[in-house]
């Protein structure tokens, strides 16, 4: 495949394949062609062409899995726009901030989230249009797809190059705010042709489904790899661990990818005596939980190969169907890429021996050109010329790498990752509380929960649901603290920052003198 940028991908799909279904979408029961997803990802190009989105302009879309996300996405990769993906789950503080800061002049949305955008939009200078699939009595509301049925189906004629921007996609940093990855054409062709030319060695035979989110960059790869083959791709709403074989079953699935904690929901369902009744060839998975991962293969029969990525580099490491028998239940995360150089260095930058513990840096094609107005988070990032990903491992001399933690004070829960800072703010925000520090707390079905300390300001006073209203109210759910205890004092640092090491190796349960949310109870 020698597509350099998505248009030209879409069309050479609806010239091999046309009225072959390309996507399906099971909850609101709707299929395209490939000729389909062409002309009305065309229509929506010349739609928002109409209303002044051009090149270089970004535009947010706050949808659920329905088409119109997926399509978007695509007709504004063909304009040489740039999607600004936001996640479903947040509220006003997070909505606000990534609005504000992506400069995005458009967002497309549905009913469900109207009032949120209407409350936010006096603060968002360049936010022109609200563009909704449903129809609104609201005046200042543009009917989108009534605007896209008297569209023409014809191709954008704007030239758009490798180089140029498809996604500003935002994630949580290790401090502070969001930070926005600027990924273009060739980083999303790159995957496209690695999972075409390398294993999985994807075909228009195979069948893919994707059970999360379009804001997420998963399923968005996963819809170029099915376009670049002309393999089907089912979409669900949301993954249902007690449904999700079933539907594998029901669209005769071959091929998915999942992480988090989809594994051990998935082995938590009740078995079946339809199990291994499926058609699926492989299973890529980021974190297969090593105690599982034989379970796993065992009861549906279908072999799981162990991944690694991220949202700034794309895919970097796998395990190798030859290496698969070896190293399962090991925890190996595999080996570098064709397209990837990797190194393990300790705080110096200093490669460390094979086998010891450090710092896994990065370096290939296809990975992201920086962060959205961050040029010192860039340089950071790509100090001496390699991505530095903040997480630990260790490679064996063999050249295998093990993957051992974290490097970042990050929260990862239940696959999301976290930004304690980001919670923090939110919390100080409320006018009674004086300080606050969050930290993880290891959960064995979530993986970390959070745990918030307080310090009240002096004569106030603040219950726990009362802060916990408060988060819910300006944080997406699963970003509200589990955990909760409330201090005099936080211990500080030379440089008067909270010594939250000092917290965290206080006690050995963090959980201890903690009020529970979930429990709604004191430990």
């Amino acid at each position: 495949m020698d597509m350099q940028e998505i248009k030209s991908l879409t069309a050479r799909a609806a010239k091999r394949w046309g009225e072959k279904i390309g996507l399906v979408f099971d909850e609101w029961n709707e299929q395209l062609s490939f000729q389909e997803i062409e002309d009305r990802s065309n229509q929506i190009a010349n739609m928002l062409q109409v209303l002044g989105v051009g090149y270089g302009d970004r535009v947010a879309v706050m949808l659920r899995n329905q088409p119109e996300f997926p399509l978007t996405w695509l007709a504004l990769a063909k304009l040489g726009a740039t999607i600004v993906p936001i996640n479903v789950n947040y509220k006003e503080y997070d909505a606000q901030y990534i609005l504000h800061h992506s400069e995005a002049i458009v967002i497309v949305t549905s009913q469900e989230f109207l009032s949120l955008l209407q409350e936010i939009r006096p603060s968002l200078q360049t936010l022109k249009t609200i563009l909704s699939i449903d129809q609104s009595d609201d005046p200042n509301v543009v009917d989108f797809r009534a605007m896209c049925e008297t569209a023409p189906t014809t191709p954008t004629t704007l030239p758009v190059f490798p180089e140029t921007l498809v996604n500003i996609q935002y994630t949580s940093g290790t401090t502070g705010l969001p930070k926005g990855c600027m990924l273009s054409h060739e980083y999303w062709l790159t995957i496209a042709k690695k999972v075409m030319e390398q294993h999985p060695h994807l075909t228009h035979s195979d069948v893919l489904l994707t059970a999360q989110p379009f804001y997420y960059m998963d399923p968005q790869w996963n819809l170029l790899g099915a376009i670049a083959v002309g393999a089907k791709l089912v979409v669900l709403d949301r993954f249902h661990p007690s449904t999700f074989w079933e539907k594998v079953r029901q669209y005769g699935v071959t091929f998915f990818y999942c992480l988090g904690i989809m594994p051990t929901l998935m082995v938590k369902a009740p078995r079946s005596p339809l199990d291994r009744e499926n058609n699926v060839r492989t299973i890529l998975c980021s974190a297969i939980p090593p105690h599982l991962h034989r379970e796993l293969e065992e009861r549906w029969g279908a072999p799981w190969y162990e991944v690694f990525g991220m949202t700034e580099t794309g895919g970097d490491i796998s395990v190798k169907p030859h290496d698969h028998d070896r190293l399962l239940g090991t925890g190996c995360i595999g080996k570098p890429d064709k397209d990837r150089t990797v190194r393990v260095v300790d705080i110096h930058n200093r490669p460390v021996s094979r086998g010891e513990v450090g710092e896994l840096l990065l370096r290939g094609l296809g990975m992201m050109d920086g962060y959205f107005k961050d040029p010192d988070a860039t340089c950071a990032a790509f100090q001496g010329g390699w991505f530095h990903t903040g997480d630990l491992v260790r490679m064996d001399e063999d050249g295998y790498i093990y993957y051992v933690g974290r490097k970042k004070e990050m929260i990862r829960r239940s696959g999301e990752n976290i930004s304690a800072a980001e919670v923090e703010e939110v919390m100080k925000m409320h006018p009674a509380v004086q300080y606050t520090a969050c930290l993880p707390v290891k959960d064995e079905l979530r993986g970390e929960e959070i745990k918030a300390y307080v310090v009240v300001k002096e004569g106030q006073e603040v219950s726990p649901h009362e802060l916990i209203a408060y988060c819910t109210e300006h944080l997406a759910y699963y970003k509200v603290p589990r955990y909760w205890e409330y201090r005099s004092e936080l211990p500080r640092t030379p440089s008067e920052r909270i010594a939250k090491h000092v917290l965290a190796n206080e006690k050995a349960d963090l959980r201890i003198g903690s009020y529970d949310r979930i429990d709604d109870s004191w430990r």
